[in-house]
């Protein structure tokens, strides 16, 4: 085995490890989910065992990753970055970021409906940051009824009661920072006086 394949296989235990964590999942509750012993899994995410195609496969569907992005397999070839739409809810999100963990991006996409759809608020653990590129964004936050135009930017904390839709039943276009962590994006302009 050349060294680079070394290095590779040498980190996938502990990006196993801190996927894992970041999704909150217990090594039992993984084992259950894939069909292989909580043992096994220990050890592979120690190092104590070599990764396979038999037991990386189904850790990377139950990420939902792709298995490069799941061992961290250097890229080659086609530099070309092919994102695949996910629909949900009437909505188009477009991964931005393949990085398993840690603050996700995405390109959301509300699409227009002749009648903007009643508000449905839920709360999950995680903090957002909206970018709104195109449209009129209605965000319901909590008591709080918003609309942001194209170029305002909100953030929040995803365990309040939240809804985001169409403001007018046109098309949203917006960018959207996720992190479950709860790590808030920090946006800077311009530059210190004297530098």
């Amino acid at each position: 085995m050349d060294d680079e394949t070394e290095d590779v296989l040498d980190v996938v235990g502990p990006r196993l490890r801190a996927l894992r964590r970041a999704r909150g999942i217990t090594l039992a509750d993984l084992a259950v989910t894939i069909g292989v012993s909580e043992s096994t899994l220990s050890r592979l995410e120690s190092g104590q065992r070599r990764a396979t195609l038999e037991l990386l496969l189904p850790l990377a569907r139950a990420y939902d990753v792709p298995l490069d992005d799941l061992v961290g397999a250097p890229r080659t070839g086609d530099p070309r970055i092919h994102l695949k739409p996910i629909r949900r809810f009437g909505m188009v999100f477009v991964p931005l970021s393949r990085r398993p963990g840690g603050t996700q991006a995405f390109k959301m996409i509300i699409l227009a409906r002749s009648e903007p759809l009643e508000p449905t608020p839920q709360t999950h653990e995680g903090f957002e940051w909206v970018y709104v590129l195109d449209g009129r964004l209605r965000l319901v936050l909590g008591e709080r009824d918003l609309t942001l135009s194209p170029g305002e930017v909100a953030e929040f904390d995803t365990s309040l009661p939240h809804w985001l839709g169409s403001a007018d039943g046109g098309s949203v276009e917006l960018l959207v920072l996720f992190d479950l962590q709860g790590v808030r994006a920090h946006v800077r302009t311009g530059t210190a006086s004297g530098a």
